[in-house]
């Protein structure tokens, strides 16, 4: 048993210690994903530079995409879920490429393509916006849309226009390249 002042004295201790206890920084899921998508040409073109010619994933459509995206993801988040469904939207149920179910993020991945320029593009991810605005788990939603050929004459202006607060969803747009 200690007397009055040594207790005082290892509640002091204590509190010192709980003062300069490090805090565990936490991650910026933002900047994460941003410097991703941002530098997913990069990584995408390396793949074609294999050493002695040796067979690579060539990225030829969105599921290409989706696939060497999935890669990238699970070297940075733990709970990687490509293709949850997600709830009944104008009477059918879609899938969500991929959620990240802790962050509660969403990510939708689009490849630009003969047909899908444009107007195309931003009819459908208007469209994805409002089904995702419906998940329980989606609190931030990503729309990735990988742009090798530069079929999007005005990229900056779409990712303007759609990035934003829906209606309790916050929505970024990434068109990329640049």
């Amino acid at each position: 048993m200690c007397d009055e002042n040594e207790c005082e004295q290892l509640i002091a201790i204590l509190k010192a210690f709980h003062e300069i206890n490090p805090k565990i920084a936490e991650v910026d899921y933002d900047k994460v994903l941003s410097k991703i998508f941002e530098k997913f040409h990069i990584c995408a073109r390396q793949l074609k530079r294999r050493h002695a010619g040796r067979p690579t994933l060539e990225i030829k459509d969105e599921y290409d995409v989706q696939d060497l995206l999935n890669a990238i993801l699970r070297l940075h988040f733990e709970d990687v879920r490509p293709e949850e469904w997600t709830p009944s939207y104008a009477g059918g149920n879609n899938r969500m490429d991929f959620l990240l179910k802790n962050e509660e993020i969403s990510i939708e991945v689009k490849m630009t393509r003969d047909g899908l320029k444009d107007k195309e593009l931003g009819d459908q991810l208007i469209i994805d916006i409002a089904k995702y605005k419906t998940h329980p788990k989606c609190k931030f939603l990503y729309c990735f849309v990988f742009d090798p050929e530069g079929y999007i004459r005005n990229p900056r202006g779409l990712e303007h226009d759609l990035t934003k607060e829906h209606d309790g969803l916050s929505v970024k747009v990434y068109i990329r390249p640049i």
